[in-house]
């Protein structure tokens, strides 16, 4: 880091510990992950000098600002904080999740001089469709299309995307297919893009077992099951991927709403049954998917991040360190950090944001 990049982190953390004291709960410094490994060196990553403090988990409850906007064939739900002219950090969340996983993350990147967009995917929260004929098509390549759409809609032309599962594949998909639209990235559980060939091998039976949702949304029993019962399948996936988050009734609450999304079952159903191939995907984002399937690398500045507690399927870390060519870094965050890994430790997901953006 230069000395003009140590002084805009120094400001950045400034501006945190005054923004954030009136309105949170904030603890002293502290090691945020486990020693990491800059992978392309070998040698032990540095710690960030410009460590920003710790929040309390859950100090925040509700989004400043929460918008609508057309883009592509959506009406988008987004969450958005910080100055319009900071740099841009995307947010992207997974299943079963919405925007609130990045409740506590948001204002700790805002007030370090980011401009955060936190979108709603589709068939979540208040994102709809534009047309009652759009197929509901859930596919990876589309829900990268939707995010870029977004971006363009709000005249942004590169970003830093973090994310984590279905967020974490679109932007490792954006980063790989894009490149010129994503500055850095930040991915929980690594490189996430794959092919419907790689999915048509069948895995150990405890790796089988791990997936049995997908399998069970392969059945119209799975997708009546998950329609009738939505909010209790998602309190369920949330105590397995994160066994050791004591989350309350009031956190899972707040994302459960996004779930009544009228578009969510067949989103959800038909993202699984892509994976599987008893679902079509549609035949324009058949090119996209090709050039996917090859497992392309990406090449921006990346940071890959994984709990030390994540009850939810996982590569290891060393599988995927191939597929990024750029600086990059792994972190794991210890302290009993699940699936949900934004939301169980926000401060160390957002001091990767900030870390990466230095790259």
């Amino acid at each position: 880091m230069n000395h003009t990049e140590s002084i805009g982190m120094s400001r950045r953390r400034l501006f945190a510990i005054a923004g954030l004291s009136a309105g949170a709960t904030l603890l002293a410094p502290h090691k945020l992950f486990a020693e990491g490994v800059d992978s392309l060196s070998g040698n032990p990553e540095p710690a960030s000098s410009q460590n920003i403090l710790a929040i309390k988990p859950g100090a925040n409850t509700s989004f400043a600002s929460l918008k609508q906007i057309d883009a592509g064939l959506l009406n988008v739900g987004y969450a958005e904080a910080g100055p319009a002219n900071g740099p841009v950090v995307v947010l992207l969340h997974g299943w079963p999740y919405d925007i609130y996983s990045f409740i506590d993350v948001t204002p700790l990147l805002a007030v370090a001089g980011y401009r955060v967009i936190v979108p709603y995917l589709r068939g979540y929260g208040t994102t709809r469709f534009l047309s009652s004929s759009t197929i509901r098509n859930a596919q990876q390549s589309v829900v990268a299309v939707d995010i870029l759409a977004l971006m363009d809609a709000l005249k942004i032309q590169k970003a830093i995307f973090a994310g984590f599962d279905w967020g974490a594949r679109t932007a490792c998909i954006i980063a790989a297919l894009w490149p010129e639209r994503c500055k850095a990235l930040v991915s929980v559980s690594g490189y996430l893009v794959s092919g419907l060939e790689a999915g048509k091998h069948p895995l150990p039976p405890t790796a089988e077992h791990d997936w049995w949702y997908q399998y069970y949304f392969a059945t119209e029993r799975g997708r009546a099951g998950y329609d009738k019962y939505r909010h209790a399948f998602a309190k369920f996936i949330w105590e397995t991927a994160s066994p050791k988050w004591n989350f309350d009734a009031a956190t899972f609450d707040r994302s459960a709403a996004a779930f009544d999304n009228p578009d969510h079952v067949a989103i959800v159903i038909h993202n699984y049954r892509w994976r599987l191939s008893v679902a079509p995907g549609e035949p324009q984002y058949d090119e996209l998917e090709r050039r996917l399937a090859a497992t392309p690398v990406i090449s921006v500045p990346t940071i890959t991040l994984e709990g030390d507690a994540n009850g939810a399927p996982h590569p290891d870390p060393g599988s995927y360190r191939s597929k990024f060519s750029g600086k990059y870094a792994h972190r794991t965050i210890t302290g009993g950090i699940g699936h949900n890994l934004p939301q169980e430790a926000p401060q160390a997901f957002a001091q990767t944001v900030m870390d990466v953006d230095g790259f």
